[in-house]
């Protein structure tokens, strides 16, 4: 097979960048996992949120979802217009999110998935992110990804905001429940100011 418009190169003789290696490079060359830190002012208050959290991992997931919940709550969110599902793992977070998406603003999809020593965290990473992104294409909703993606279990309490505090987040500059939830609430504030609605 051949690449249209770029060389006669068989597809089979091309070797793909190695990302993996890239990753792991630069997360040794930059502690706090990029080098972009995002704030937040938003304001969540009318707004109906679905939250949908794996339960596979759940010492990251729990911390990941505590942590969405606190930016919901800062962000002014009604209580009663947030929705919090549990489903069993990563792959099945878009099945839910597109039913959550019938009722809700927008939707946080929560979960952990860290490399093994078989090809599973591939499949399972690579479909729970396409069906995510689907989910938000197909209904015209924000699909926040809040799905970690990491080679060891150290990373994964890394970016879910490290050691536990008391209030059940950790830091949350470092944890990404929390920026999904925030990236939720930003993108339906977007599409409600782009599609007239304020």
């Amino acid at each position: 097979m051949m690449l249209l418009g770029t060389s006669s190169i068989p597809r089979k003789h091309i070797k793909p960048p190695s990302y993996r290696g890239f990753l792991i490079k630069k997360a040794r060359r930059n502690n706090d996992m990029s080098g972009d830190k995002l704030t937040w002012s938003l304001d969540a208050r009318g707004l109906r949120v679905g939250v949908v959290a794996a339960r596979f991992n759940s010492e990251i997931t729990d911390k990941l979802l505590a942590g969405a919940l606190e930016a919901l709550r800062q962000a002014g969110a009604d209580e009663g217009s947030i929705e919090v599902v549990r489903v069993p793992g990563a792959f099945e977070l878009a099945l839910a999110a597109k039913a959550l998406a019938a009722n809700c603003d927008a939707v946080v999809a929560l979960g952990a998935v860290v490399r093994g020593d078989t090809p599973h965290f591939d499949y399972v990473a690579g479909e729970a992110a396409r069906g995510i992104q689907q989910v938000s294409l197909e209904t015209g909703k924000p699909v926040a990804f809040g799905v970690l993606t990491t080679e060891t279990m150290q990373q994964a309490v890394d970016r879910a905001g490290g050691s536990v505090t008391d209030s059940g987040f950790g830091d949350l500059t470092m944890n990404k429940g929390f920026d999904a939830a925030n990236t939720a609430i930003e993108m339906a504030m977007l599409l409600k100011r782009l599609r007239g609605g304020a």
